[in-house]
């Protein structure tokens, strides 16, 4: 088979999708793990949820595999050195979420800048417009809400590691360049949108956190391991930082026992910022489109040291119907 769809997807890409290719869809197909490597093991393309691991075990039963697409969330969960050995492309369309981020972003700036009816001595709220922003990540996302923030009037401070302070970008952007240890002491609020990499692990700890200037605010879409989270309570329950947004968080980091249990002033979502029924559908069409170019553009072909399947299994029949219904946008199955 061309493509294996494992997760609901939107019924308008589905068809144009099934109009190009050979495809199967099988939204539950993931719940079984056994019966979704046997049908894995026939396709040369999968779109994925977001929650299945791939690594070099999963891509030495998958021989054919030349593309993974991924329509919501990062690329957690895929072992990126391994699908680069194999020769498997990893698809997204991180862009397509940027205006749903930017508008959480400000809506959680918003909100954190105004008092806290709970707290016990109520501070005098602040406005955007006589604040100073800074933002850690200049994704497309953090570039969106620089506009929003710069039409309010807010000074807007900017730091990215893979971005060098005299890159013309900057000024495109009318973003001030500084470092990062000095973004934290002069910003009134910060907005971080880093990706997962090893690099960034433990980037936000002892080195920066405690240099923030008081009473500032944080709110982070960002994975909360770029966060040294004992660092992070420390800062909350100091009152050094005044209140932190915390999406993309599991529950682990706030069971008890851990650092972030019952920290001052902190708020958490389960990775809520993107979540809106038109990023869902920008990033399934992102991916499809890229998945058609991928196919079209490639043979079949076995990739060496994959194991060789034999025929279709006979799970086919049973978990993939191309006429199953598809998902709705705002499915929370789609997540």
């Amino acid at each position: 088979m061309d493509l294996l769809v494992a997760e609901p997807l939107e019924a308008e890409v589905l068809q144009w999708l099934q109009t190009r290719h050979e495809l199967h869809y099988a939204p539950r197909l993931a719940d079984d793990h056994q019966r979704f490597a046997e049908v894995l093991a026939q396709a040369r393309a999968v779109i994925l949820p977001a929650q299945i691991p791939v690594d070099a075990r999963v891509l030495a039963r998958a021989p054919g595999l030349q593309a993974i697409g991924r329509i919501v969330g990062g690329q957690e969960h895929i072992d990126l050195d391994a699908c680069s050995r194999a020769g498997v492309t990893v698809l997204r369309s991180p862009d397509a979420s940027a205006p749903a981020e930017a508008e959480f972003m400000l809506g959680a700036l918003l909100s954190l800048l105004r008092p806290n009816p709970q707290a016990p001595h109520r501070v005098v709220g602040r406005e955007l417009a006589h604040c100073s922003v800074g933002l850690v990540g200049m994704d497309a996302g953090a570039r969106r809400l620089a506009t929003v923030l710069q039409t309010l009037g807010t000074q807007v401070r900017g730091y990215d590691p893979a971005l060098h302070a005299n890159s013309a970008h900057w000024g495109r952007w009318g973003v001030q360049p500084v470092s990062l240890r000095e973004l934290f002491e002069q910003s009134d609020a910060v907005c971080v949108q880093l990706p997962l990499y090893s690099r960034y692990v433990g980037l936000l700890g002892d080195r920066i956190l405690p240099w923030c200037k008081p009473g500032q605010v944080l709110v982070s879409v960002a994975p909360i391991e770029v966060f040294d989270e004992a660092v992070l309570a420390d800062m909350l329950n100091s009152g050094r930082l005044a209140a932190a947004w915390l999406d993309s968080v599991a529950p682990g980091p706030l069971a008890p026992g851990q650092p972030l249990h019952g920290a001052a002033g902190l708020q958490t979502t389960p990775r809520l910022a993107a979540y809106t029924r038109e990023a869902r559908l920008r990033s399934a069409w992102g991916v499809a489109r890229q998945l058609h170019d991928a196919l079209r553009r490639t043979p079949a072909t076995v990739r060496p040291g994959a194991r060789q399947g034999g025929t279709t299994p006979p799970v086919l029949r049973d978990w993939i119907s191309p006429g199953a219904p598809a998902a709705s946008a705002a499915s929370p199955a789609s997540r």
